[in-house]
């Protein structure tokens, strides 16, 4: 299996895959509050069958060239991932997303995780736009787009319902000549 560096602090990005049910339930476990603020991931993973359903779902998706999904190890933990929630290769778009538990935060995990996952979109598998949706309240994840270099496309008013509330959906974006030009200058 492989593991790519995200940086000297001995951070990975790995595959997960639904072997891994267990560890990723744990992971799910240990941040289920504020994993579960803005995303349903929380609330589909909550025993070891849904864990395994769900990243089977993504092995599923890997297979079919319309989806991945990989963990952020750190110190030797998952605490996170990154994931390409869809991947239209006729179309040329896919929809990225991420996730932390508490105890990684600050650490810009998710910003260079992202980035190895949106090159590789771009560069490998051809994708022209990459967008990320996120909850307008969720500055975290608005602040990981733009670190991206991703513009705010729009909002999708009350889009996504969740836990009672309906969400503001923002929709931003980055295209691949911006993508490699932002790059290309790094």
């Amino acid at each position: 299996m492989y593991a790519i560096s995200l940086g000297d602090d001995g951070a990975e990005l790995r595959p997960l895959e639904p072997w891994r049910a267990g560890e990723f339930l744990a992971h799910i476990d240990r941040g289920r509050d504020f994993i579960g603020r803005y995303t349903g991931l929380a609330d589909a993973v909550t025993d070891l069958e849904s864990s395994r359903a769900f990243l089977r779902s993504y092995a599923e998706k890997a297979a079919a060239d319309t989806g991945r999904i990989h963990g952020i190890w750190a110190d030797g933990e998952l605490v996170g991932g990154v994931l390409l929630r869809t991947m239209d290769l006729a179309q040329g778009t896919a929809e990225a997303g991420c996730w932390l538990e508490p105890s990684a935060v600050g650490r810009g995990l998710v910003t260079r995780a992202a980035r190895l996952l949106v090159d590789w979109a771009v560069g490998e598998r051809g994708v022209h736009r990459v967008e990320w949706l996120v909850a307008a309240e969720n500055e975290a994840s608005i602040a990981v787009a733009r670190r991206l270099g991703m513009r705010r496309d729009g909002v999708l008013r009350e889009r996504f319902p969740h836990r009672g509330k309906r969400y503001d959906m923002e929709v931003w974006s980055v295209l691949a000549p911006e993508w490699r030009a932002t790059r290309d200058g790094a």
